[in-house]
């Protein structure tokens, strides 16, 4: 087996796994509003038309490089500040006042863009491959959801999603009355599943209480796409939470992220208020294990050089991670595969329960 410390793409915080990415918030974009936007190392801007569609455009006009968040939006397009160039969602020139002629100005690089959760969501490469990450036990249903606190860590977004895989940390840190055994499904190349296969031991009066609300075995999973991002799903069996972690990379190597959580929606009055009491103390649970967890994300270097069997589930993720497609940091302009128009971006996808089809090994 290759060294767990001669990685191309886990933890270099000169790669980018192509995937999805939490941008911003869907309120801090209202309609007719341009904002600039540092994306994964590149200078974008990001609007929201006047039908509601949000776009995201490399920033700079190519006329003479002023940044096209200090412009105007005019329907769907975006007006330059500087000369009154005026630009499509699919960024090409569509208007120039002082003549009639546009064809010959270079199209700007325009970026796929999804609005999920509260979040509007970048995909970082060509041509969109996979949904936005979503926890695998509610696809297909009608979700309410909570947004958390954003956040900044100093490590890796490859390194905190090791964090929830590392059986070991939660009897050290969390105090955990079991032994986890994460057992990893891979369902395609950006997505890989862990599942907890352990009961709860009956060695005290609180395990034997615990174990009463758990048919089979202690309910843990863990559902990773494009290294950076993760749902987890926890809890007994008549109440189950879920939550998402979208994470992005940041220049000085750390992770700034999202917290989401999840509840099937429930109608009626009586409903709404029941997933709002869900909704809160499912961002309780994650408070949780959070606060035990921050110290170490302060000051970790991760360096895996003496792993053990416990780790296995952490190796299997490294070993995921490493077969994804990645591009340097900063994204360049050209790609292997060429970038496709907005228009062509938001041709439909593969559906979430399509995508959870395990890959046929080779």
């Amino acid at each position: 087996m290759k060294s767990l410390t001669d990685n191309q793409t886990f933890n270099r915080p000169d790669k980018i796994i192509e995937g999805w990415y939490w941008a911003i918030r869907s309120s801090e974009l209202k309609k007719g509003v341009a904002a600039p936007l540092n994306f994964l190392g590149r200078e974008l801007v990001v609007y929201r038309g006047e039908n509601g569609r949000v776009v995201a455009l490399d920033a700079y006009c190519p006329h003479m490089g002023a940044h096209l968040a200090e412009g105007k939006v005019e329907g769907d397009s975006i007006r330059c500040l500087f000369h009154y160039w005026k630009y499509s969602p699919e960024g090409r020139c569509a208007e120039i006042p002082c003549q009639a002629s546009t064809d010959f100005v270079p199209r700007i690089r325009s970026w796929p863009v999804r609005e999920q959760y509260g979040l509007i969501w970048i995909w970082a490469g060509a041509t969109p491959r996979q949904p936005i990450p979503f926890a695998p036990e509610l696809a297909g249903q009608k979700c309410d959801y909570r947004l958390g606190k954003s956040f900044i860590k100093a490590c890796h977004p490859n390194v905190m999603m090791i964090n929830a895989i590392d059986a070991q940390h939660f009897n050290s840190v969390h105090h955990l009355p079991v032994r986890l055994n994460l057992e990893p499904e891979v369902v395609n190349e950006n997505c890989i599943i862990f599942r907890n296969t352990t009961r709860i031991p009956p060695t005290s009066l609180l395990t034997r209480f615990l174990g009463l609300f758990y048919r089979d075995a202690l309910t843990y999973t863990l559902s990773y796409w494009f290294g950076s991002a993760g749902s987890v799903m926890i809890g007994p069996d008549f109440l189950r939470f879920h939550i998402i972690f979208a994470l992005r990379p940041r220049a000085d190597g750390g992770s700034e992220g999202q917290a989401i959580f999840l509840t099937p929606h429930r109608d009626g009055l009586i409903g709404k208020l029941v997933s709002s009491a869900l909704l809160l103390l499912t961002r309780a649970v994650s408070a949780y294990f959070a606060k035990g967890d921050t110290l170490i994300f302060k000051t970790i270097r991760f360096n895996f050089r003496t792993p053990i069997k416990a780790d296995m589930p952490i190796i299997h993720f490294i070993q995921h991670v490493e077969r994804q497609p990645a591009l340097p940091w900063g994204l360049p302009v050209e790609t292997t595969a060429p970038y496709p128009l907005a228009a062509q971006a938001d041709q439909p996808e593969a559906s979430p329960q399509s995508m959870l089809e395990p890959e046929v090994a080779r």
